[in-house]
């Protein structure tokens, strides 16, 4: 047997009202509006470096903040709405706005002091430096 997952809203009859209500109070594909959202990111790893690559379009790289404490590299930011123009009214917004903050986990072979950040048409990337772990080699005397 094979198991769907469905929305109980489908199974309501299609009348016209209905329709106009999801349109006017959801986006056109049933997803409420948010006042908060998670952009995607790319995680790349080479043998000398960690790069994070997310996807902001839309955010000036002033409303973008990256931090780095106790081993967790945290990036958040703001994506304002746009204003309304008069004579001019959205139907539907597809677009996420609102607030974000996205946290990674470090390892421990990374020089958090060199760690850059840089931002172009819309995508904010992030280089962690790998370092070489140091091998300690202690000598234990036999008695």
């Amino acid at each position: 047997m094979l198991l769907t997952r469905y929305n109980h809203r489908d199974l309501e009859p299609a009348i016209f009202g209905n329709l106009v209500d999801k349109f006017f109070n959801e986006s056109y594909f049933g997803t409420e509006q948010k006042t908060s959202f998670s952009p995607k990111v790319d995680v790349v790893e080479t043998d000398t470096e960690f790069e994070l690559r997310f996807a902001v379009p839309g955010i000036d790289k002033e409303q973008i903040s990256i931090t780095v404490e106790k081993g967790e590299l945290t990036v958040s930011g703001d994506r304002k709405k746009e204003k309304e123009e008069e004579g001019r009214s959205y139907k539907s917004i597809e677009s996420a706005y609102g607030s974000f903050a996205r946290s990674f986990h470090l390892p421990e072979n990374i020089d958090e002091d060199k760690i850059e950040g840089s931002y172009k048409n819309g995508i904010l990337t992030i280089k962690v430096p790998k370092v070489e772990p140091k091998k300690v080699v202690k000598q234990i005397a036999i008695n």
